[in-house]
């Protein structure tokens, strides 16, 4: 919309004018197809299960190479020397610590922050920074989007989620901030609009016209701006001064989707809709993390298998009734058995985003091979709601250092943060400190 300057600047024009900018981004960010293989990026993924998962489904009993595949792992076993399986990693700040129940919220608060949520149900949430927002700041400077939080199960909206703790606490793993939970994406079709427009495919020919015709309206805001800056005042040019600085980052943004050439593109449709069968969401939503991944959209991605607490029935495999009363299984060997089923029907979907990983060349390697990929739950038993020795796992991270095929059991109660700042060095984020973390997992080369 072209701004009139004979009339006075009603501020909704500009927040149209701005709106209409802000759809740019839109656009994907790519980087040259023929990069040196070396200049590969190591991108990071956060996979996160709900409930916990029953420790002799899941953790081997032996260590090191010899370790056994479990009965929820069986999905996994072909990643064998792509796989580390992590043990005795605690969750601290998700325990009590004088809070009272509420251990689903705490856990998927703090599983990438390390910091203890405060309880409650109101505007006052609190965590801290999770890893993927610090990667994200970092990493983000070189692709389209700093980060993308997917998710297969839609969020609660009511005040609280569990035992006087907001549902914010359990819907999402990504804080950009202390109180700034990153909302989770499960629209399929939401999330391939944004990665590459709104067209109907990743056509290279319709997305190169959508990129002429977006430099062509910046080209156009540009000129209505320069025009409106020596009518305004002061506090008005510094709010100019904020919108052209979302404009020269748009414009950043499509250089980088101009570098991308066709060879670097995935053919995908537009998907329809929301699939009502866990695995086909899962899988649909897989596909755009591969794809974004391999294009260098973005380096960082969290994807949320449920929200912490998630009681969905899978009818699909035999379960009517949800899958977190299943997880109070008080020993019940039924419950027990359901609740396994569920955690490898789980493992079976994440095995089919770690296989289309492995089969994308990315550089000398695999894109599994240039990614540090975790697999996990803030819950060790959902029956007894502890935070201690944790189930993980790491997929990848190849050209990172990280040596597969073990199972690496750390001393007793180490926190898990120290995994993540691990995994954060190994991407080229090196920090000092997360939430309570004590140090780096120095294991995970195999030296």
């Amino acid at each position: 919309m072209r701004i009139n300057l004979n009339k006075s600047l009603d501020r909704r024009t500009l927040l149209r004018g701005f709106g209409a900018a802000l759809a740019l981004p839109l656009l994907d960010s790519m980087i040259p197809a023929r990069a040196a293989a070396s200049a590969r990026p190591i991108r990071l993924g956060f996979v996160y299960v709900p409930n916990g998962m029953i420790q002799k489904g899941w953790l081997p009993t032996t260590e090191g190479t010899a370790f056994e595949i479990t009965t929820t792992m069986r999905p996994l076993a072909p990643f064998r020397e792509d796989m580390l399986v992590l043990s005795n990693l605690h969750l601290h700040n998700a325990d009590a610590l004088g809070d009272g129940g509420g251990d689903h919220a705490r856990a998927g608060a703090a599983w990438l922050t390390g910091m203890h949520p405060k309880k409650t149900e109101g505007a006052e949430i609190r965590s801290g920074i999770s890893a993927d927002q610090i990667a994200a700041k970092e990493l983000g400077k070189q692709t389209q989007f700093a980060s993308l939080e997917l998710g297969i199960e839609e969020p609660s909206f009511a005040g609280g989620c569990d035992s006087g703790y907001s549902c914010a606490y359990t819907n999402t793993i990504s804080w950009r901030s202390a109180t700034t939970p990153n909302p989770v994406q499960i629209s399929p079709r939401v999330v391939f609009e944004r990665l590459f427009g709104d067209g109907e495919s990743t056509d290279p020919a319709a997305r190169r016209k959508r990129i002429r015709q977006d430099r062509s309206l910046l080209d156009y805001v540009n000129a209505d701006v320069a025009r409106l800056e020596p009518q305004l005042g002061t506090p008005d040019r510094h709010k100019l001064d904020e919108y052209l600085d979302s404009i020269r980052d748009i414009e950043r943004r499509i250089q980088k989707a101009e570098q991308q050439t066709a060879t670097n593109m995935p053919q995908m449709q537009r998907p329809v809709g929301i699939p009502p069968v866990f695995e086909e969401h899962a899988r649909l939503m897989s596909d755009l993390m591969v794809a974004a991944f391999q294009t260098d959209m973005t380096r960082v991605i969290t994807f949320m298998f449920a929200r912490e607490g998630s009681n969905r029935a899978f009818p699909e495999i035999g379960l009517p009734e949800g899958c977190h009363v299943v997880t109070h299984h008080q020993n019940d060997p039924q419950k027990i058995a359901k609740a396994q089923l569920v955690e490898e029907h789980r493992a079976k979907s994440f095995a089919y985003l770690v296989q289309r990983m492995k089969d994308t060349q990315d550089g000398d390697g695999t894109l599994l091979d240039h990614t540090l990929l975790l697999y996990g739950a803030g819950i060790c038993d959902g029956n007894s709601h502890n935070h201690v020795d944790l189930p993980l796992a790491l997929l990848g991270g190849k050209s990172a250092g990280v040596k597969g095929g073990r199972h690496v059991r750390s001393k007793a109660e180490t926190p898990l943060t120290n995994l993540l700042v691990t995994m954060l060095d190994r991407a080229g984020v090196p920090v000092d400190r997360l939430g309570d973390s004590t140090g780096s997992i120095k294991e995970l080369s195999g030296v």
